[in-house]
């Protein structure tokens, strides 16, 4: 992160965000959409269990109800009717016989059976008043249906419904029986079952009094069925633990969503259950399409974001590479523009007032040090002009020591001239008032010139001047400026060469229509690392060192703005020594082209 930009530094936290948020929403979404599913179909589940019981209990009290309407047939008003009769009736009501297909059955005032329409030996003759439903019906003259029962006589499970016989003065006349053996006929309906009996789904009547399995037990085709001892099941314990509805998890790991209901006239519990996959299927599905277009707006989310936030700091990147121009050519007087955000205009304002002050700080320093030193250049020439009449003996023959401390302020004095020349050289060119006049010269005279002014000083430092590839080249320039660049590399070149070392300028072809004169010396060159700021104001190599203090360190930058004035550039690389060069047009018709960028190079 530490290297990123700042633009992508947003990108990547409103993305991340974007992608953190949608994870979130997507957990939480997939959570509710599961537990919504799973209370739909426990929902869904206790419809059905109730409409089942709604449904079986439909059914009984049609049986009741058909029941009653027969049981009236059975008597003339104050006697029940004769057993042919009863017989022929019994036999005779097809709707009643499809409705109890295991039997039907007369019973006199004492709870006796005296007819029936299926013989079941010792059936007829044998006394049920003893039964908790035959009481009850005695009691109450009601119709009635018992609990599962084991029939007396046939031994099977059973349900009995009772309907009163009653004479027109109510007087009880005995009963109108009919018998459901639930262990051959169920009391729910055939296409209803078949839909309950799905291969995942599992559906199961119990009755709670005895402790059976009417319907769904674990032998397939055997309809009563006890019930498993408590924790062979986990459903059955569930239903039976006072939970109408919830989940489990069977012996085989799989996980139920149940849920029950009870018919309260029978005892009976139906469950029904369904894997929890049917909840969590719909849900993945959901969720996918969810996911999908969370993922869909949480790109654009994130694109949106990365976009602003691209908007936000290219107000700042502009910003910045106008100041790395301004760095480059402070002279240019380019100002930062206001745009963007309040604080990006509020920075541009503060940063232009800032490079107002410093130009004005600048222009204040620049016209200080060009006052100071046109003040000085006066009185000094006066002062080297009678130093350098006292050690010519003009005013008459000084003493030996006198005449080296006239030599040694001459020296110096010169020194000094040059410097303040460097200044005010400078003061010009920044101010833009330098001019020049340009010709076609021959460079011969120019280069023997710049060897003679320099000999005296390389002979002081035993050093020797020569040149190479001088001929009849000629360059477009101003001669004395053009001078002043090969002395300032020449004057360099004496400093920092070894002594008996030659420095050597020569003179090659350049770039198309460009002539370059390169000065070479065999000293150590430039530090590396020193080597981008060299054509730059007030910039010295070997800082603290006595080399670094002979100068004022605008030598260089004043060659660099003189050569610009004379449509060529300055540069400099090693090779086994220091070499400074200048490109100069050959004549003023060739079509001049700087390459600023290419900077100081071989």
């Amino acid at each position: 992160m530490p290297s990123l930009s700042l633009g992508t530094r947003l990108a990547i936290i409103v993305i991340l965000g974007s992608m953190t948020t949608v994870g979130a929403v997507l957990a939480v979404a997939y959570k509710a959409l599961v537990d919504d599913f799973e209370e739909l179909l426990t929902e869904q589940q206790l419809v059905e269990t109730r409409r089942i019981a709604s449904e079986v209990e439909q059914r009984l009290e049609l049986k009741l109800d058909v029941l009653s309407e027969s049981a009236a047939m059975m008597t003339d008003g104050n006697n029940l009717h004769s057993l042919t009769e009863l017989n022929y009736q019994l036999n005779r009501q097809s709707l009643l016989r499809s409705l109890f297909p295991d039997g039907l059955i007369v019973f006199d005032a004492g709870a006796t059976a005296i007819a029936e329409n299926i013989h079941v030996p010792g059936r007829v003759g044998t006394n049920y008043s003893d039964r908790n439903h035959f009481r009850r019906a005695i009691r109450s003259r009601a119709p009635t249906i018992s609990r599962p029962i084991l029939g007396r006589t046939t031994g099977v499970p059973l349900l009995s419904f009772l309907s009163p016989i009653q004479s027109d003065e109510n007087d009880l006349l005995g009963f109108l029986g009919g018998t459901v053996n639930i262990g051959q006929t169920s009391l729910i309906p055939e296409d209803m079952l078949k839909r309950l009996r799905d291969d995942q789904d599992r559906f199961k009547v119990i009755d709670i009094e005895n402790f059976l399995y009417i319907e769904g037990g674990p032998s397939p085709g055997k309809r009563v069925q006890p019930l498993p001892e408590p924790g062979e099941d986990p459903l059955v314990d569930a239903a039976l633990s006072g939970i109408t509805f919830g989940t489990v998890t069977d012996n085989s790991g799989q996980q139920l969503i149940y849920a029950s209901s009870h018919l309260e006239d029978l005892g009976w519990m139906f469950v029904r259950s369904v894997p929890y996959e049917r909840a969590t299927a719909p849900a993945k599905d959901s969720f996918i399409s969810f996911l999908l277009i969370s993922i869909a707006i949480g790109l654009v989310i994130a694109l949106l974001g990365f976009f602003a936030s691209r908007s936000a700091v290219r107000p700042l990147n502009t910003m910045t590479e106008t100041i790395e121009k301004m760095a480059q050519n402070p002279s240019s007087g380019q100002r930062l523009e206001g745009k963007g955000a309040s604080e990006t205009r509020k920075l541009a304002t503060a940063f232009n007032q800032l490079m107002a002050e410093r130009d004005a700080v600048s222009t204040m320093k620049e016209n200080f040090v060009s006052n100071v030193s046109h003040e000085l250049r006066t009185p000094l020439t006066s002062l080297n002009g009678a130093l350098r009449l006292m050690a010519s003996g003009a005013a008459g023959q000084l003493p030996e020591k006198a005449e080296e401390m006239a030599q040694l302020a001459l020296r110096n004095g010169d020194r000094l001239h040059l410097l303040i020349s460097d200044l005010l050289d400078f003061s010009k060119l920044t101010a833009g008032q330098m001019n020049v006049t340009l010709s076609d010269l021959p460079l011969t005279p120019i280069i023997e010139a710049a060897i003679s002014g320099n000999a005296a000083l390389a002979a002081e430092h035993d050093l020797s001047l020569s040149t190479e590839g001088l001929g009849e080249q000629t360059v477009f320039a101003d001669e004395h400026r053009l001078r002043q660049v090969l002395d300032n590399f020449i004057s360099n070149a004496i400093k920092f060469s070894p002594p008996d070392q030659p420095i050597t300028i020569s003179v090659q072809l350049a770039a198309p229509g460009f002539t370059r004169i390169t000065v070479s010396d065999r000293g150590d060159g430039v530090p590396e690392q020193f080597e981008d700021e060299l054509f730059e104001r007030f910039s010295q190599a070997e800082v603290g060192t006595s080399k670094s203090i002979k100068g004022t360190g605008l030598g260089l930058a004043i060659c660099r703005e003189l050569a610009k004035l004379m449509k060529g550039r300055v540069g400099y690389f090693y090779d086994n020594g220091a070499n400074f060069w200048i490109e100069l047009p050959n004549n003023k018709t060739e079509d001049i082209t700087i390459d600023e960028s290419a900077g100081p190079s071989s």
